[in-house]
């Protein structure tokens, strides 16, 4: 029997790309946030040896290249198993759409294959896998919101926010993730240094107090992030008191406010949308879109193309997914989701 499961996807709330490393990776800074939009995964064990994949879209590998493929691959190994493993991938979410499609793949294709054996990893095993086959995959071990560090592999469980309306746009075009870090180092020279904006000033702003997420010897534009994350978990902590059922602040009359709109509206921002943008002009003008629309925040997710919103209300994000629509953009209207509702829903 096939064991269904979820795929959810991810959003980054802003992301600092910094130095590139002697391993060839760059140092990240980022929160991982896991939305409600998801592709579906399958797996069943049967007689035999080997992995299969399995998937209509063109577009995903189906050898030994595949995350699914590798992640499997290795989990059998660590779980002394064998079988013939066949997994099937439905995919909703765009291909190199910065959603993190394929790694969320990867994570329900081991977890799929742990009940489908009735066996189970260890938590530090699955994240050992996890990590070494892709940066995103750890993320989705967690779910919920999610502060990434290293190259994003490194993962560590935030307080849950709540539940946000949330709108993705996914304008027809594909973002190359290598040419993206490339771009970045062409402009910076590999250290990550700041550069100018569009406004003419430097890209990160200056914040006081808070207590610090920071890295002995990073420069300071990465220990920034770590401030600007601090002092919107600090505010969510002050907020709690005065928020009630809905989570709206008691001290904010009239403004329908989240701790989730509070963290972004601190700053943080998402480097990849420097370079980004001046090659894809229409991923800004989607962002734009979104902005006029009421979104309290809107960011390219990851290195793109997907653009995603937050808004207040559903309502409003409602509006903004239609106005996009009639733009030609296809826009898809979710919520974000919490640590405890992403693990109730992936077998769901």
């Amino acid at each position: 029997m096939a064991i269904t499961v979820r795929s959810f996807a991810k959003i980054n709330l802003g992301l600092r790309i910094g130095a590139l490393r002697a391993d060839g990776f760059h140092e990240l800074r980022t929160v991982y946030q896991t939305i409600g939009l998801q592709d579906i995964v399958r797996v069943r064990v049967e007689r035999g040896v080997g992995i299969e994949v399995r998937c209509e879209d063109p577009r995903v590998p189906r050898d030994e290249s595949n995350t699914c493929h590798r992640v499997v691959e290795r989990a059998l190994e660590a779980l002394k198993s064998r079988g013939r493993v066949i997994i099937e991938i439905e995919k909703r979410l765009p291909v190199q759409g910065g959603l993190g499609g394929a790694s969320g793949n990867a994570v329900a294709a081991l977890l799929g294959l742990e009940h489908a054996l009735k066996k189970s990893l260890s938590g530090p095993e699955r994240l050992r896998i996890a990590a070494e086959v892709g940066s995103d995959l750890p993320l989705f071990l967690m779910g919920g919101t999610v502060l990434g560090l290293g190259h994003g592999e490194e993962v560590y469980p935030l307080p849950d926010l709540p539940s946000a309306p949330c709108v993705v746009a996914l304008p027809k075009v594909a973002v190359s993730t290598p040419k993206a870090f490339a771009d970045w180092d062409a402009r910076t020279g590999g250290i990550g240094a700041p550069i100018p904006t569009e406004t003419g000033g430097q890209e990160c702003p200056s914040h006081t107090g808070g207590s610090e997420l920071t890295v002995s010897g990073l420069p300071d534009r990465m220990k920034e992030f770590g401030r600007e994350v601090a002092i919107g978990l600090s505010t969510q902590q002050k907020g709690k008191a005065g928020k009630g059922l809905s989570g709206v602040s008691a001290k904010s009359r009239g403004r329908a406010e989240t701790p989730l709109l509070d963290l972004v509206r601190t700053g943080i921002e998402n480097d990849f949308e420097q370079v980004v943008f001046p090659q894809y002009p229409e991923l800004r003008e989607v962002k734009h879109v979104l902005e006029r629309a009421g979104a309290a925040y809107a960011s390219l997710s990851g290195s793109g193309s997907a653009v995603y919103g937050l808004f207040a209300s559903r309502a409003g994000a409602e509006r903004a997914a239609t106005r996009l629509r009639k733009t030609g953009v296809e826009a898809r209207l979710t919520t974000t989701l919490t640590r405890r509702q992403y693990w109730k829903a992936i077998f769901d």
